[in-house]
């Protein structure tokens, strides 16, 4: 299966204290180029996820932007410290064995002694492990978009393939009549000169031009480059490279064929092919 460089996804969790977003999002480049945005608490750990992204990309502008925000107050957990308390109890009971007639502390004192109450948050090694975890997911969201991209590419391509082998298989037949033809014109054009066409320097001369007008060659590889096309379709992977270069190959072919095209119709197959090529090559630069 081929994949498109153009994706998106994205993933989100509340966690106590904080919520966190994971967005990756690509588009098509000639290379791999990553950006990461991080807030300074995740800062750490910028190497460590440009590896794992770059692990699961080979091609295209990719960036990912991780969120971190705090809760609300009015949202957050309150939770009581209880090793504080505990301290905060020894240090009582030492007071007491001191001073017995002191007055025990209570619930309501305890309650504001500072560093009792605390708003649930999330430990830093419990954050680190959920940011691998959301971007894991985030990855696995964005290959599943790539690749429903590139399987609606796949389908444009084969059309396209399907209309050079229909245009290719209009004009082949054709060739040996208009070589045929051209070689009579020419032929009769040197008899209105008052030559004799079946001169032997004549006759080379017509078969040299004849062959400057044979586009049997390029047809062939018309056909050979789209076979080569559906070749590299099938075999998936990372093929916009390969693929990028058949297209420069089957433009060259057809510009060759209406450059060399002494019939009409060969014109207008060389005009079709152009455009079926442009749709593929604008289709091409978004694959990996």
């Amino acid at each position: 299966m081929i994949a498109s460089m153009t994706g998106y996804a994205a993933v989100a969790a509340d966690l106590p204290g904080v919520s966190l977003a994971v967005e990756i999002r690509s588009v098509n480049h000639r290379y791999l180029d990553l950006s990461i945005r991080l807030p300074d608490e995740l800062r750490s750990l910028e190497s460590a996820l440009r590896e794992r992204i770059a692990a699961e990309s080979k091609r295209g502008k990719v960036e990912c932007r991780i969120a971190l925000n705090r809760t609300s107050p009015g949202a957050a957990t309150i939770a009581v410290d209880a090793a504080r308390v505990a301290q905060l109890a020894e240090a009582a009971a030492a007071v007491r064995r001191n001073a017995p007639d002191a007055t025990p502390l209570s619930v309501e004192q305890i309650l504001r002694w500072p560093g009792v109450l605390a708003e649930a948050a999330i430990a830093p090694e419990a954050l680190v492990a959920k940011v691998h975890e959301l971007l894991g997911i985030a990855l696995k969201d964005l290959a599943a978009s790539r690749d429903r991209e590139g399987a609606k590419t796949r389908t444009v391509l084969e059309a396209c393939c399907a209309g050079i082998e229909n245009q290719v298989a209009r004009v082949a037949p054709r060739i040996p009549a208009v070589h045929a033809a051209y070689l009579d014109k020419l032929g009769a054009r040197l008899r209105e000169a008052g030559l004799d066409p079946d001169q032997d320097r004549l006759k080379q001369e017509l078969a040299f031009f004849a062959a400057k007008v044979d586009v049997a060659e390029e047809v062939s590889r018309l056909a050979t480059h789209v076979a080569e096309v559906r070749r590299v379709l099938n075999a998936g992977g990372a093929a916009g490279k390969r693929l990028d270069f058949l297209m420069q190959e089957l433009h060259r072919e057809a510009n060759t064929l209406g450059s060399k095209s002494v019939d009409a119709e060969l014109s207008q197959a060389s005009l079709e092919l152009k455009v079926l090529i442009e749709q593929m090559r604008e289709q091409v630069q978004n694959i990996e």
